[in-house]
């Protein structure tokens, strides 16, 4: 469906050429404007009576949207052209970077899956008696409020909310559905004259409400309580903050839509086999908390995740994957960037990743103030940074892109962000992506403007399947001349296991419990085999190896070897002393003989230690004939008949 991109050079800011989007599928350009929002809207009013229209201009949306109103036809779409790249010093050569930003905005977004969150306005607030019942008067009106004093000593004589006392034992929950239990439980008495009374302390009392408002300046009842849904919290001492808190409470009424930020494939995580734990890295980088084990794997709260996508950027297996949108739509957003710019004549493509609130405002801020962004930096608004894994940068590298630019938030996780980048600074064989941690407008474009290019891929790829798949495409891609293991850092999710042949009894543990089959045996022969590109390195088979003969090494082999089953570790078999098929590991019968025959109280007998040197269906053929098998019993007892009955009564 074609769409047509309304243009403007805001009042000659900007130089725009028309001609630059010609190789833009599915739009057609209007003339280019100069007062698009102010002398010019009538034209701009003209244009949108058409069907499908998109707006180059972002700053101006809420004009254009009262004008959409106003003539009753659908809301016109909009684009950043003129900060991301009109607004520039080297805006003359944006030509083709604004083609691919159009281009991007063009594709069509899957959206997000999302639950409906009830709130029905109940709230809890907890603080000292001055700070929760001025509070509490405020709300009163709109919420349903209780209020928690820690004592019965300052109680408020206002019955348009609710007074108890108590402690607070133990929170859980989100918006909608939070959970308390409180001890030392009192309820007030309103009867009566004088001083009102509190019932009789009780333990143990349960209730639930929609919102917490957290006044006492204690330790947060939340993890990452910024990241908790109807969880607000604010410095007693903060009179703004506390004010700021009690107007968002307020507006806490109704049904919300909570976004679904995670997909779950419970059938390749490997957290754990057999109550082994291996991976645990969603486990542990989870701020909410909002990942707890459940068996041999784990459990998602969607209610508690805030989708910050580290868990999805550190599972190994790819069981826990970003799907707010799915990850699959942000590679095609790369790749038709990267193609985009590339088909329209661009060199030299660096990739900007940021969010939408902070990095949007330094790009703003730069664009207006400072230098703006380089004609080849092309800004990419994500999510959630954190989420932007190693396989990601290696899409982007891979998809034509010759340097990534993270650009940090305050509150972005950049432990996972540096870490995935180690990992794709190594297979991408040179430090091509940075993170940029930078509140300076100025400073940022410095960084920006002198930032030098890498070479980009002779071949670009296609990023499409798993996000392992597009790691490994994009390495191959990268460094086409290396056949062979890539050392990697620690904790990576790829690489080798290193079996200790001399201490490895062939026990097949490891294969057993190997959660994604690169650990596997030879059911004809004593063989431990093993698939590198299969290799989760979670540390299950480290972990259960009752030898401690397995280590991990983590790499990435780029050869064609990586995707066949090498045999790390075999031994002869025995041959069974009766029939000679062959059976167990030679070297461990020969050392159970040597300990038991004739030393065990089982094997003292001449022929008993024999036994130990047979297969399965001769050892039970033995034991049958034998005179003296324990499983053989004697003739069994006579069944009685009527005739038995009849003769015993005749006898008598």
């Amino acid at each position: 469906m074609t769409k047509t991109l309304i243009l403007c050079d805001c009042s000659k800011s900007q130089p725009i050429n028309a001609s630059s989007f010609d190789g833009v599928r599915g739009i057609n350009c209007s003339r280019v404007h100069t007062g698009l929002c102010t002398t010019q809207i009538a034209d701009a009013a003209k244009i949108m009576e058409g069907e499908n229209t998109v707006i180059a201009c972002l700053q101006e949306r809420a004009v254009f949207e009262e004008l959409a109103d106003e003539m009753e036809i659908d809301t016109p779409e909009f684009i950043d052209i003129r900060d991301r790249a009109g607004w520039s010093d080297q805006a003359a050569e944006s030509g083709p970077k604004m083609a691919a930003l159009v281009s991007d905005a063009l594709l069509e977004n899957p959206g997000e899956k999302t639950v409906d969150v009830t709130s029905e306005g109940m709230c809890l607030i907890l603080g000292s008696p001055e700070i929760a019942l001025r509070a509490a008067t405020q709300l009163c009106e709109t919420l349903s409020v209780t209020v928690l004093l820690s004592s019965t000593d300052d109680v408020a004589l206002d019955r348009r909310f609710d007074t108890v006392a108590g402690t607070l034992k133990s929170t859980s929950g989100t918006l909608g559905k939070f959970t308390i239990r409180i001890d030392e439980y009192q309820e007030l008495n309103p009867a009566g004259r004088g001083t009102m009374t509190f019932s009789e302390p009780q333990n143990g009392a349960v209730s639930q409400c929609d919102i917490i408002l957290d006044l006492t300046g204690n330790t947060p009842l939340f993890p990452a309580p910024e990241k908790r849904d109807g969880y607000l919290r604010a410095d007693p001492g903060d009179p703004l903050a506390v004010a700021s808190c009690v107007f968002d409470a307020s507006h806490m009424v109704g049904i919300f839509e909570k976004p679904l930020y995670l997909s779950y494939d419970a059938n390749i995580c490997a957290h754990s086999r057999a109550q082994q734990t291996g991976c645990s890295k969603c486990l542990d980088i989870c701020p909410t908390s909002a990942i707890t084990p459940d068996g041999d794997n784990v459990l998602i709260d969607a209610m508690a995740c805030a989708g910050c996508g580290a868990c999805s950027a550190l599972c190994p297996s790819g069981a826990i994957s970003y799907d707010a949108p799915p990850v699959s739509f942000l590679y095609r957003r790369i790749q038709n960037l990267a193609a985009t710019y590339i088909d329209a004549g661009g060199t030299s493509a660096q990739l900007l990743v940021h969010d939408a609130e902070f990095g949007g405002e330094m790009i703003s801020l730069a664009a207006r103030f400072g230098r703006g962004l380089p004609a080849n930096v092309i800004p990419i608004e994500v999510d959630t940074l954190a989420g932007f894994g190693h396989a990601e940068m290696l899409a982007a590298l891979g998809s034509g892109f010759c340097n990534i630019h993270i650009l940090a938030a305050p509150k972005t996780e950049t432990a996972v962000v540096l870490s995935e980048m180690e990992i794709a600074n190594a297979l991408a064989g040179g430090p091509q992506v940075s993170l940029m941690e930078v509140n300076d407008p100025d400073a940022f474009c410095d960084i920006l403007y002198q930032t030098e290019s890498f070479e980009t891929v002779a071949e670009p790829i296609l990023p499409i399947g798993g996000r392992r798949d597009v790691a490994r495409l994009s390495a191959n891609a990268l460094q086409p001349d290396h056949d062979g293991p890539i050392e990697l850092p620690i904790g990576a999710p790829y690489g080798a296991v290193v079996v200790d042949t001399d201490a490895c009894t062939l026990c097949l543990s490891c294969a057993s419990l190997c959660p994604s089959g690169a650990l596997g045996d030879n059911p004809d022969l004593p063989q431990l085999r093993f698939q590198e590109t299969a290799c989760l390195q979670c540390g299950i088979c480290e972990t259960v190896c009752p030898e401690n003969a397995i280590t991990l090494r983590p790499q990435m082999d780029l050869s064609t070897s990586a995707f066949e089953q090498k045999v790390v570790h075999e031994e002869e078999p025995f041959a069974c002393i009766e029939c000679g098929s062959l059976f167990g590991v030679k070297s461990t019968i020969e050392r159970i003989v040597a300990q038991l025959e004739g030393k065990h109280s089982m094997f003292t007998a001449s022929d008993s230690g024999k036994l130990i040197k047979m297969c399965d269906k001769c050892r039970i053929d033995i034991q049958f004939r034998n005179t003296d098998n324990p499983f053989q019993g004697g003739d069994g007892k006579k069944t009685r008949t009527t005739e038995d009955y009849l003769k015993i009564r005749k006898d008598h």
